[in-house]
């Protein structure tokens, strides 16, 4: 019986990698006597969190950046486990391009599993060096695209032999689509809000289907990211919404500044026609809005990230121009404007996405502990 250990953000923290640590944690404990036990990634320390928030973190321990007997706290209770599963982004821990992790990594004992969110095609110098020298310390490397993987054999010093692409998980309960009858289509973009996500360009394809008489209404919805939030203030959900009013607007865009739960999100993914994913980024190797998207059986319409292009090339939905109100008005107005578009849309994501649930992602990590932990005894 494998042991698990996680380093990673995880709730309260509210960002991409604490959700999927929790998910995989909660698929990997399923059924099982022990839970997890948890390193929680921090910038600073959290005194904030209250029981209800506590009460959903497994036997946990705090990694606070630049913080040398966290540090120390954190390898052991990973060497106390039998299998780490680190998640990497060069954002989350201590150092120039979060390179804290490699004193962390050099000090375990227990072999570990890296995940990477993020790997780029054209990364700085050091960048390289930080992704290199992190899979050279972990003794699998996994990440969750053909093309991620890809781009990490030909850009960086990696052996082959140690890398798996394991899918990004997505609920195994699917939003059901909402009975609407006649009325505006709704187009739905939602997580943490941050600049680079490219909402400005999607509120000017609004204006656009505006201007061609497309009854469409546009819903934005999630809280700005904290750390935006701790550095920025609302500055780019204020930018945000003059363009809205600039544009005159108002009536059919919404910026929701809530943090959605699971029933929450579900009921508005329900009432979505199409999925826009605008964001700037032409490196996002994983997204899991994205997956989640595809999964509930919604059309989406992104930019061409490397995700999007992977996913979608299926016949899940279309690729739009970077930073082009008028393409991603066109493919918008394309899915709207014809029903068997749509749902030949929704069959190919419920296709393309089956083996994806997180009870299923879980066995695939939980295979590979396994065999790491056999190799080690």
């Amino acid at each position: 019986m494998t042991r698990f250990g996680f380093l990673s953000t995880y709730p309260p923290t509210r960002c991409g990698l604490a959700t999927f640590t929790e998910a995989l944690a909660g698929a990997l404990a399923a059924g099982e006597p022990y839970m997890p036990t948890v390193v929680r990634v921090l910038d600073v320390m959290d005194s904030r969190h209250g029981a209800e928030d506590l009460n959903r973190i497994p036997s946990t321990v705090e990694l606070v950046a630049r913080n040398r007997v966290t540090m120390r706290a954190a390898v052991r209770a990973l060497d106390e486990c039998d299998v780490a599963i680190v998640q990497h982004e060069y954002g989350i821990y201590g150092g120039l391009d979060g390179d804290e992790i490699i004193p962390l990594l050099r000090s375990l004992k227990t072999p570990a599993i890296v995940v990477l969110h993020t790997v780029l095609s054209a990364p700085t110098a050091h960048q390289r060096v930080v992704l290199d020298t992190v899979c050279k310390l972990a003794a699998n490397v996994v990440v969750m695209t053909d093309n991620a993987s890809e781009i990490l054999m030909r850009t960086y010093s990696v052996k082959r032999s140690k890398v798996r692409v394991i899918p990004h998980g997505v609920p195994v309960s699917r939003a059901v689509r909402a009975t609407k009858d006649g009325g505006s289509k709704r187009v739905l973009t939602w997580g943490l809000l941050s600049p680079g996500k490219g909402i400005e360009w999607g509120i000017r394809a609004l204006a656009e289907l505006q201007e061609a008489g497309a009854p469409v209404e546009y819903v934005i919805a999630g809280q700005t990211h904290p750390k935006v939030l701790a550095h920025e203030g609302e500055r780019y959900r204020e930018t945000l919404q003059r363009l809205i009013d600039d544009l005159d607007l108002a009536d059919v865009v919404t910026l929701d500044d809530r943090y959605l739960d699971d029933s929450q999100l579900a009921d508005e993914v329900a009432l979505a026609d199409v999925v826009l994913l605008p964001y700037d980024s032409r490196d996002q190797a994983t997204s899991g809005v994205l997956i989640e998207a595809v999964a509930a059986g919604i059309p989406v319409v992104a930019t061409g990230f490397p995700h999007a292009v992977e996913l979608l090339s299926r016949g899940a939905g279309m690729i739009a121009r970077h930073q082009d109100p008028q393409s991603m008005s066109e493919a918008i107005r394309t899915i709207l404007g014809a029903e068997a578009t749509a749902q030949q849309m929704h069959d190919a994501a419920l296709r393309d996405t089956q083996d994806a649930s997180w009870p299923a992602v879980a066995e695939q990590y939980r295979v590979l502990a396994d065999r790491m932990v056999a190799i080690a005894a």
